[in-house]
């Protein structure tokens, strides 16, 4: 059965534990982009509105230990001034003051426990660590889409000791805008690569090749597809190890009649540096390196999404990290943006970030908190912190 929606819950008295994705960039202790905290405020608000406490709880990078640096003391901060309430910050995920904090807890009101990661037990799925996170809570609600492609205590292994649990409105939006375009999508079908390497998209490129009319690769992972098609690529970054496969997708997409399109003209420069001296050249020199999609690749790219009815688009076209590499992601993404009547979405992570505060960004039909949960979905696999929401 699937998952079971939040709102189907009677939450009255009951203590929450709720997974959420509050692995938010810092710089010096400050969030630079609090947007997926700000995703899970409508779970949160939910679950205080009907007279239940939230117990949250989130991972922050990748710690091995206790690393003052990964508080979620900037989160608990954010949190309280977005819900409008003190939201404490207990001192760890588990033990026995946190017990008694959580214990403590009236309707309405909410606590976010310290980084689950602090602890190797989290990402090891540890019996007894899941067990003693799950101690005194009623209801598991996991609204961490971005790792629900991890089998770890918080997404899996709690399920095991707490019987009611729910899909929180992040995860159902996540989980309804894929299968959108997974499940009976409308035709034409466009899908967009980019992004360094094909190895990270191998499976997806397979799984969409059943699925789409036609696929676009940009990024450094063109490269490699376009030595496999014999064409000077200078000193691109090229998959070596992944040229023949490159030709074996090539060769599958023709088989299928899936259009396959590739950079026909690129931004180049020496290196990815800020200040580079750049040219467009439709044939890279021996001595440069394509780092962006050049203007008739953009105009060729938008022609073919013009007459689209759904597209999905997951990694970014050039090294948009530099603004003199970063025009032909954006302009295939403004072009998609402002496209009507097509079912648009956006894989998280770095294709996000292209786009992240340009006015047409919200013209999307959905942007993915998920980069890597993303891709596996669209790659075909299960994903194991959903499926242990399901009954």
């Amino acid at each position: 059965m699937p998952a079971v929606a939040l709102n189907s819950l009677k939450l009255e008295g009951k203590k929450v534990l709720v997974r959420c994705d509050f692995n938010v960039p810092l710089d010096a202790g400050r969030i630079t982009d609090p947007t997926r905290i700000d995703a899970s405020l409508d779970t949160i608000r939910y679950i205080l509105a009907h007279s239940a406490s939230a117990v949250l709880c989130s991972h922050l990078g990748r710690p091995k230990e206790r690393t003052p640096s990964l508080s979620l003391k900037p989160v608990a901060e954010h949190l309280t001034a977005a819900l409008g309430k003190k939201i404490a910050l207990a001192p760890d995920c588990i033990g026995d003051i946190t017990g008694r904090m959580i214990s403590d807890l009236h309707p309405g009101d909410a606590i976010l426990l310290e980084n689950l990661r602090f602890h190797a037990e989290e990402e090891a799925n540890d019996r007894d660590f899941s067990h003693e996170l799950a101690r005194g809570k009623n209801v598991y609600v996991n609204d961490a889409f971005g790792t629900a492609h991890r089998a770890h205590a918080s997404t899996v292994g709690v399920t095991r000791f707490i019987a009611e649990r729910a899909a929180g409105f992040l995860m159902l939006r996540e989980l309804e805008a894929l299968r959108a375009v997974t499940e009976n999508p409308a035709h034409p079908y466009v899908a967009i690569l980019g992004g360094a390497k094909v190895s990270d998209k191998i499976g997806v490129i397979r799984n969409l090749m059943t699925k789409v009319d036609a696929v676009i690769v940009g990024g450094a992972m063109a490269y490699t597809f376009l030595k496999a098609r014999g064409v000077p690529v200078g000193k691109s970054r090229v998959e070596e190890d992944k040229v023949d496969l490159a030709r074996e997708l090539l060769a599958e997409a023709a088989k299928r009649n899936v259009a396959f399109l590739l950079p026909i003209d690129h931004v180049v420069a020496s290196a990815p540096e800020a200040g580079a001296t750049v040219e467009t050249v439709r044939q890279i020199p021996p001595d440069k390196m394509g780092l962006d999609i050049g203007p008739e690749a953009v105009a060729e790219f938008i022609a073919r999404l013009g007459g689209a009815k759904t597209i999905v688009w997951n990694g970014p076209l050039g090294f948009f990290e530099l603004p003199e590499f970063a025009a032909g992601t954006l302009e295939v993404g403004e072009a998609i943006a402002n496209l009507h009547g097509v079912t648009s979405l956006l894989g998280g992570g770095d294709t996000a970030a292209a786009v992240a505060g340009h006015p047409w960004a919200g013209n999307f039909t959905h942007i993915s908190t998920g980069g890597g949960a993303t891709l596996e979905y669209l790659e075909g696999l299960e994903l194991p912190g959903v499926k242990a929401l399901e009954a």
